[in-house]
């Protein structure tokens, strides 16, 4: 196994340990994770994104499935990510919601970009919708006027 999926899997165990230290000792310095939610660009961004779901989940935990074993750079996984909401978390227009203890089971892929041994770029993908739906969400029809404004 190289030393990309070496660091892959380094990341898996330290976002299901919950090692903020840890899961930054993967990423260097000037990393852009990118994800469905928001980019983050450097290890405080990084942390943060991480530290808000900690928080929202205690028991976050992503279970690997498949991995892309042709190519080493970029690594590409997917995952089957679980929880439980308990704790805050917050939401894309920047409302916090509190724990609902609600379970979310999604499925994610990634693609883990490595420079001189850390990962440079990391990009997450999962649906949005299957995850707030769990925490009891759903879509909104918007009134014509509304969508006419906002385009």
């Amino acid at each position: 196994m190289s030393n990309f999926w070496d660091l892959k899997h380094k990341l898996g165990e330290a976002i299901n340990a919950h090692d903020i230290q840890g899961v930054l000792d993967c990423y260097s310095p000037d990393a852009v994770y990118v994800a469905p939610t928001g980019i983050a660009e450097g290890h405080e961004q990084i942390a943060w994104f991480y530290e808000q779901w900690f928080q929202g989940f205690p028991d976050l935990h992503f279970t690997p499935w498949f991995e892309l074993g042709d190519v080493d750079n970029p690594a590409v996984t997917e995952w089957t990510t679980t929880g439980t909401h308990t704790g805050p978390f917050l939401l894309p227009d920047g409302r916090v919601l509190e724990g609902t203890g609600r379970r979310i089971t999604f499925r994610s892929t990634c693609s883990t970009f490595v420079e001189d041994g850390k990962i440079k770029t990391h990009r997450e993908y999962f649906d949005q919708l299957e995850v707030y739906s769990q925490l009891g969400f759903g879509l909104k029809e918007l009134d014509p006027g509304e969508a006419l404004s906002s385009a």
